[in-house]
């Protein structure tokens, strides 16, 4: 379909079509899977047309590929986005962002519970290379304020935040940042774009492990990078292909059958969630919840105005601390306790012993990461076996 045809497809119908069109080859409905590293030309002028960009055609899969065309084309739809680059996994788009748009003497302000190894990189070894970062909880707009420097490049914000459920208020960071000429990059992979469209609110830069709701079946690893202006991807464009973060057309081909059902998995398992957070919130072993659909949370309002739905992220801690939460961890059935998220299946997980046991005691206890917290991604099972999972671990307890 054309782009401004797509534009005025519901959710729905857009996560469906967005990048899909019949094989111009054969009629094919599924879109093709171009495995292959290498295209071949036509002529040598041809060859040498497409290296120097006078005419426009594939050439090394490293480079651009039909079958990762068409993701790019779906999530950067979906996000209302100029255009989007696929990379081989979550990690290898934060990378490409960090590299391609920071140097020497940069500044970057960050969400002090970024995702272990996104903050990992940064101050391990983007530090090596002059670049410098500051944790803030981005949640509190006058901390964002205080943390910005005349050397600051990027704001980078995860909202909701990982594991501590913490929302930033994308379109006031956006504003603040424009006033600076600062870019704003959102890890919307939380959310997913069903749920929140960080650049539709200002940011300029969506990104996602595309492993967790976009695929949603726990079996492909990846990430995409998503561009306001195409003026900023072609920053990126480059550097993506010169350091191999690329997406292999096997990836690609699998998330694309994935997010054909994206608003449908996020609904259940959003829906499953609601009912386990006033589960969670209800028992008498439970200390608190931290849930976006629930009126405790702290932002719940902001989730309202933000947000379409809470999603299915929940983080809660047990009055009884670590010992009780590794004995729940020990006792579900139903739920799987593994890292990730975003699967068609429940997971269950202790961030500060394994998602973000790498950034130190010290700097957890400043993100708000006690030790205590459980993480649960919840998934598509039905509503009444994951409460009655989770109901029987914690009354195991008293």
């Amino acid at each position: 379909m054309k782009k401004e045809d797509l534009l005025r497809l519901g959710q729905d119908s857009l996560t469906i079509h967005a990048g899909e069109s019949p094989d111009p080859a054969f009629g094919a409905v599924a879109p093709p899977l171009y495995q292959t590293s290498t295209f071949a030309f036509a002529s040598p002028d041809q060859g040498a047309a497409r290296f120097k960009g006078e005419e426009e055609g594939y050439i090394y899969t490293r480079i651009a590929n039909p079958t990762i065309d068409r993701l790019e084309e779906k999530i950067a739809a979906l996000e209302g986005g100029a255009g989007a680059l696929a990379c081989s996994s979550g990690m290898g788009a934060i990378a490409t962002l960090y590299f391609s748009l920071l140097s020497a003497g940069d500044h970057v302000v960050a969400t002090s519970s970024l995702y272990g190894p996104s903050r990992t990189l940064l101050e391990r070894e983007f530090s090596r290379f002059g670049v410098t970062s500051t944790w803030v909880d981005t949640g509190d707009i006058d901390a964002v304020k205080a943390a910005l420097r005349p050397e600051t490049k990027l704001l980078y914000l995860e909202t909701p935040a990982n594991p501590t459920i913490r929302l930033t208020d994308i379109a006031a960071c956006s504003a603040l940042c424009k006033e600076k000429g600062i870019l704003v990059a959102v890890d919307n992979t939380f959310a997913s774009p069903i749920l929140q469209k960080p650049l539709e609110l200002g940011a300029d830069i969506s990104l996602h492990s595309v492993t967790k709701f976009i695929n949603g079946h726990t079996d492909v690893v990846g990430g995409i990078l998503v561009f306001k202006d195409p003026e900023i991807q072609e920053r990126v464009v480059k550097p993506w292909q010169m350091v191999g973060a690329t997406m292999d057309p096997h990836q690609a081909w699998l998330v694309l059958r994935g997010a054909k059902t994206l608003k449908m998995r996020v609904e259940k398992a959003q829906a499953n969630a609601m009912e386990v957070a006033r589960m969670l919130e209800a028992h008498p072993e439970v200390e608190w919840v931290l849930y976006p659909g629930l009126e405790s949370h702290p932002q719940y309002e902001l989730a309202r105005r933000q947000m379409k739905g809470p999603g299915s992220l929940i983080s809660f801690q047990l009055k009884g601390g670590l010992e009780e939460g590794k004995q729940v961890l020990e006792r579900v059935k139903l739920c799987t306790l593994a890292v990730s998220l975003g699967g068609v299946e429940t997971l269950i997980q202790h961030p500060a012993s394994m998602t973000h046991a790498g950034m130190g005691a010290e700097a957890r206890a400043q993100a708000g990461i006690s030790d205590g917290l459980i993480r649960l991604s919840v998934g598509c099972e039905d509503a009444a076996d994951l409460t009655a999972d989770l109901k029987q671990a914690l009354d195991s307890l008293a």
